[in-house]
């Protein structure tokens, strides 16, 4: 397990990739299809360029600053317009003027955060999250959009490996989580994050907060105006962007995270 805290979340394989601080996802539409159009457009204007240098970078940020739609959940997370596709099948997100890309050539000095900047960056959950969250979530995961988006959000992530390890009374074993049945039950789960029939569809929510523009807050959950008690799930519904319209929402919610949460705790009880 030592070597799984040395994952590098932002490009840790062929099939999915990180770039929310860039602020991928900062844009107020940041649909798939609205991301995979915008970073696909990107992607084929920088390819035409020969030899990218800082003047003929201008002339590419000012190109797409004319057309793309630059309104922002939140005006204080700058959206970088370097981002784009760095393979054919669209797979992995990331930095163009990387020197990665650019045969070694770094030109991230032209970006609005700089090279020292994006060179020395970490996540907060490079941090918080443990080696075993972090290797679980990228070997479970081969999507970039939801890969982007559970990554990122902490709580997310450590609530349900937390209710896991109550429910079988340990911490889970890595060698579970290569177990089929058990793979895709975490899989399910994670993909919650774009399949959850609860998540308010308003764009200024984004996770547990809630953008006005120049501020953020986190959009709590008023349980007692619904009759009810705070729910014990109530940070992975935070973390979803749940809207509640009623006693029963929460309770089919709370059976949702409750179904993956049982049936991972009994699947492993009789193999492990």
């Amino acid at each position: 397990m030592e070597q799984s805290s040395y994952i590098h979340l932002c490009q840790p394989g062929k099939d999915k990739s990180c770039a929310a601080c860039c602020g991928l996802y900062n844009y107020v539409d940041s649909s798939r299809e609205a991301l995979t159009e915008r970073l696909k457009n990107r992607t084929k204007i920088f390819s035409s360029i020969r030899e990218p240098d800082l003047e003929e970078l201008a002339k590419f940020s000012a190109c797409l600053r004319s057309f793309e739609d630059q309104r922002r959940r939140y005006e204080v997370i700058y959206c970088c317009e370097f981002l784009g596709f760095l393979d054919e099948e669209m797979k992995r997100v990331g930095c163009l003027i990387h020197p990665f890309q650019n045969k070694g050539k770094d030109l991230r000095e032209i970006s609005f955060y700089g090279r020292e900047l994006c060179a020395g960056h970490f996540c907060p959950s490079f941090h918080y999250l443990s080696p075993l969250e972090k290797k679980v979530v990228v070997d479970v995961l081969d999507d970039w959009y939801v890969y982007g988006l559970v990554v990122t959000d902490i709580d997310f992530v450590k609530e349900f490996f937390r209710h896991l390890s109550d429910a079988i009374g340990e911490t889970p074993k890595e060698e579970a989580f290569q177990d089929d049945e058990l793979k895709k039950l975490v899989k399910d789960y994670l993909e919650l994050k774009i399949n959850w029939p609860f998540r308010s569809e308003d764009a200024k929510r984004f996770g547990q907060f809630y953008f006005d523009g120049s501020q953020y807050m986190i959009k709590f959950i008023d349980y007692k105006s619904l009759g009810l008690e705070r729910s014990r799930f109530d940070r992975m519904f935070l973390s979803l962007s749940s809207d509640f319209r009623s006693a029963e929402d929460v309770l089919r919610a709370e059976e949702i995270i409750s179904h993956y949460i049982i049936s991972f705790a009994t699947t492993y009880v009789k193999k492990f």
